[in-house]
Parts: structure tokens; sequence; C-alpha cells
């Protein structure tokens, strides 16, 4: 029998798939928020995405616990700093349904017109952000200068420029100023005629489609699995809109104005597209809140409160088609000045998870397209 020989050659790391992790963040500490993604890398390619949060919490649930019905606006006003007038109106309906409170058709349509301008602020920061993250400067100009048009008559009604503070229980904190109508229309009017810069400018660009078609597909089942909603979930074809299945506010009567936006591709072009689609259509719901508040009889903007207000012992709960998607807010009361339990459901937190869906299978590259896609504000995550 021949002796056989056994040889061991070594050929080193090659030889072998090995795997990277890579922190991407923590750092960023404005606009968008601070955020940590932590991939595993094989090669280019993307094995695993988990998002990491925390870094802005600030435990405004349980303060809420500590502050009156009053106080506890100025908390949920902060933490989607693009939608603030929003995020009060929410808790102001869940306090005002625990009161069994009506309020005034003035407060109403106001309140209407107010959350749509801010609507249009929240997606103009995304329309000019998004190119910028794939390279693109210029659409982020555009975007600052409408936004400014719509924020000088937004300071003027609130006297803030983000953080408005300008929702009370029981409707409104003051009557429109004189005039103030006619120039929130035209600012209306400016913005719509310059809208067609981000269709010709960013969606005409041939560059940006091809980052952003096919890129970053997210499937109806995912969608609701995580909890997705807003304009990513109708991009992807699941049509929910509260403003037309739930109407709150004034939005039943706007039925014939009001456009839910949606696509079937679930890209990151898809969700580009129902965000300025659905631009536009908030600029004509203001003008349809615009045209109402004129034939409107003068009347008061509020309800007269008393000067401690305590909610009935029981629990309820309030949502809202935000810019970003649903917010839900669940407040239980024992009878007293503050809330005993005020629990936030943010559109952007349950958004981010589908980046533990998105990401797994694409390259490095397509990393930054996807996540700017998804149009989340961190301290909308981190509360």
């Amino acid at each position: 029998m021949t002796p056989t020989t056994e040889t061991t050659v070594g050929i080193g790391g090659a030889g072998e798939s090995t795997d990277m992790v890579l922190n991407i963040g923590p750092q960023h500490p404005s606009t968008h928020g601070v955020l940590r993604l932590r991939l595993v890398l094989d090669g280019e390619r993307i094995r695993q995405a988990e998002p990491v949060i925390g870094y802005m919490h600030r435990g405004a649930e349980k303060l809420f616990e500590a502050r009156d019905y009053r106080q506890i606006i100025m908390l949920a006003n902060r933490h989607d700093w693009l939608s603030a007038f929003s995020n009060e109106l929410g808790v102001v309906l869940a306090v005002e349904r625990m009161l069994g409170m009506e309020v005034p058709p003035r407060a109403v349509w106001t309140r209407t017109l107010l959350a749509e301008l801010n609507r249009v602020l929240n997606h103009l920061m995304f329309l000019g952000s998004y190119p910028l993250e794939l390279g693109g400067i210029t659409p982020v100009f555009y975007a600052f200068r409408e936004r400014e048009v719509l924020q000088n008559v937004m300071e003027e009604v609130s006297g803030g420029r983000m953080h408005y503070m300008f929702n009370r229980v029981g409707g409104l904190k003051e009557d429109l100023p004189a005039g103030w109508a006619s120039r929130a229309r035209g600012a209306v009017a400016a913005v719509r005629s310059r809208m067609d810069v981000f269709d010709d400018l960013v969606l005409g660009n041939e560059i940006f489609r091809g980052r952003t078609r096919g890129v970053g597909i997210l499937t109806p089942a995912a969608v609701h699995a995580y909890g997705v909603s807003g304009p990513i979930a109708r991009a992807s074809g699941v049509d929910f809109d509260l403003r037309r299945d739930e109407p709150y506010l004034a939005y039943g009567e706007l039925r014939d104005t009001l456009k839910v936006v949606g696509r079937t591709e679930g890209d990151c072009l898809a969700r580009f597209e129902c965000l300025l689609e659905q631009t536009h259509n908030a600029l004509d719901l203001a003008d349809a809140c615009l045209d109402r508040l004129g034939d409107l009889p003068p009347g008061p903007i509020n309800q007269r409160l008393p000067k401690v207000l305590k909610a009935p012992e029981g629990h309820t709960y309030a949502w809202t088609e935000n810019p970003l998607g649903i917010n839900g807010y669940y407040l239980v009361s024992k009878g007293e000045k503050t809330p005993y339990r005020l629990k936030l459901r943010s559109a952007s937190y349950n958004n981010i998870q589908a980046l533990a869906e998105l990401l797994p299978g694409t390259l490095v590259a397509d990393m930054v397209a996807i996540l700017g896609s998804l149009f989340f504000v961190v301290g909308d995550i981190d509360k």
C-alpha cells in the first residue's frame, strides 16, 4: 500500500466569508436627529440592520404625569419639531373627548387650516433634504424659500416659528389677526406657483430616478407587520388615511377636496412622489379652509375653561393623521388636574422599524437613499 501524505496549506482570511460590523452614527445633532444604525456587512452588501434608538430620549411620557392639561401641550409639541401644530392637536383632541367638549366651528376650521399648512411645512423639509442626501444640493434652497413664506404667516398667527403653542383645550389661543386670511391665501398661492420646481428639478432628474427607482421596496405585508403609516404606507399600496376613513376636525366636509395619494411600487421613488403630491393636495385643502372661514359668521374661537382643569375619571384614545403618519394618544385620567397616564404612539417610531426589513440584501451605496426615503424625525422616535 502506497503511503499518503497530507499537506495543509494556509490561504489566509480570503478563504472564508468574513462579516464586518459597521456602526453608522450616532452623529448628526440637527435636522432629522441622532440615530445609530448597526449594520452587518458581507462585502458591499448589507446582511443585517438594526436601528439603535434612544440617544435623544427625554422621558416626555413620564413628564406628562407631572404636568397639568395646559402644560402637557408644550411637551407634546416638541417630539416631531417639523409637525408641532399637529402634535398639539392630538393632545387637545384627547382631552376634549374626555371632557365631552364641543369646539366652536371657527376653531374647528382654523385648526384644520393650520394643520394643513403645517403639513406643507413638514413635507417641504423632506422634499429639499432628501435630494440633498443623494448629492443634489439645489432643491433644498427652493424648499427653504417656500418654507419661509409659510412660516411667516404661521408665526404671525401664533407667535412661534416652529413650536407654535397655539392649540388650547376647547379651541385656539386667540382669533386670527385682522387681514391674516388674505395674507395666508397669498402665501399658499405663492408656494403653489413654484412647486413645479420639485417636479422638474427633482423628479425630472435621471440621476435621482436612477438612485431611487426599484430601491428599498417595502411590501404591503411589511407595512402591516411593522405598523407603518402615512405617505410611506400609501406608497406601498396600503390605502389608509384617517382624514378620509375616520374624519376628525373639518375633514368630513372636505371630501371633495381631500385626495388620498397612493402608489403601488413601494420603492424610494414612490415614497417621494407620494410626499410631493400630498403637498399639492395640502395646499388645496388650505385654500378650501380659507374659503369656509370667510363664509363663517363671527363667533368664539375657544371655550371658556375653569381656572383648574380636571378631566373626569376614565380613559380614551385619539389619533390623528400627522404629516409623517398616524399619531395616537392614549389618555388615562383619575379625575385629577394631571393625566394619570398619557401614552404617545408616534409615526416615526413604527416607520423606522421597517429598516430592519428594507436594508438586508441591499448595497451600502443604497443605504442613504432608503434611510432618507422614510422621512423620519428622530425626536418623534425617542420622545
